[in-house]
């Protein structure tokens, strides 16, 4: 059967000559992160269901982002573990697909909730009379449902494209999991169908959601720049903090590891791969951290259940 043979992290015997492969050096870490994240995010959905204060617009859609982070880490956490916890670094072509699918859906999906979060910042500060109405508990739900089948069906097509597609005798992976573009360099035979749909997916998915943001803080900027008090400026801002740290979090390792795969083929293979693993695995890990600090109602809650 077809397999594929994952890497770990790449170059670093020649950076530290003494590094024993053998010792379990990065699982350790990689399991401490790991259950950072499950901790963070998953008492963040815990405080959002149990306190009906926290039953507003933004908290749900801080549980989406919560949910997304969860089902990407818990995507990736199979093969990291395995690789460097059990040494298998052996994955057969099927259960590859199926990580790449929801490695790739989960990213989008967390794309669309920051595009959500956007919307619910800029109602807020721009329409706050309308914020009620607006954001309703239906539309909630409503936007909720269509980035979910928006990150299923887009990946969809991506997955059944590459299941076709002849492999070279060379079957090495350059990262801990399987990442499309990463797959397609292996393909002996034609891919610019795989490679036009793809690209097409990314424009779709991140390129309109960063496009969207960006217009949404445009008018939130403008918003915030006519109220006349310097200290009602600042407060109205201090609202944006959060999210606005999310998507720093998660697009500069996503546009960096985009760039990379196109115009950095001459870097040493550890940049790629310390790229990859920022894009997946820091968002999951500093998104709970970011929300607990900056917000004062989840911060209040976490004090309250510590005391």
């Amino acid at each position: 059967p077809l397999t594929f043979t994952l890497t770990g992290i790449p170059g670093l015997l020649k950076i530290f000559p003494g590094l024993l492969m053998s010792s379990y050096w990065m699982a350790l870490p990689l399991c401490c992160l790991y259950l950072l994240m499950l901790l963070g995010n998953c008492t963040l959905l815990w405080m959002i269901k149990s306190d009906h204060s926290l039953h507003t617009p933004m908290y749900y859609f801080l549980s989406m982002l919560a949910m997304a982070d969860l089902g990407l880490s818990l995507s990736t956490m199979p093969t990291m573990l395995a690789i460097f916890w059990f040494k298998s670094t052996s994955l057969c072509f099927e259960a590859c697909i199926v990580q790449m699918y929801f490695i790739h859906s989960f990213s989008a999906i967390e794309s669309g909730v920051l595009v959500a979060m956007a919307f619910d910042r800029f109602v807020a500060i721009c329409y706050p009379l309308c914020y009620g109405s607006v954001l309703t508990s239906s539309l909630i739900t409503k936007v909720g449902g269509v980035i979910f089948l928006r990150g299923v069906c887009v990946v969809l097509p991506v997955a059944v494209l590459i299941k076709k597609m002849p492999f070279c005798s060379s079957r090495v992976l350059s990262h801990s999991f399987c990442l499309h573009q990463d797959m397609l360099r292996l393909v002996c035979g034609d891919v610019k169908v795989n490679s036009l749909y793809g690209l097409t997916a990314v424009i779709f998915t991140k390129g309109l959601d960063s496009l969207v943001i960006l217009l949404s803080y445009m008018m939130i900027i403008r918003a915030i720049l006519n109220i006349v008090s310097q200290e009602a400026r600042a407060k109205v801002f201090s609202t944006c903090i959060s999210h606005l740290t999310a998507i720093l979090i998660f697009y500069i390792p996503l546009i960096g590891l985009s760039i990379i795969h196109r115009f950095g083929k001459h870097l040493p293979p550890l940049t790629h791969t310390l790229l990859a693993d920022a894009y997946l695995l820091v968002p999951p890990v500093l998104n709970p951290l970011v929300y607990s600090w900056k917000t004062k109602q989840i911060r209040r809650r976490i004090l309250t259940l510590l005391c």
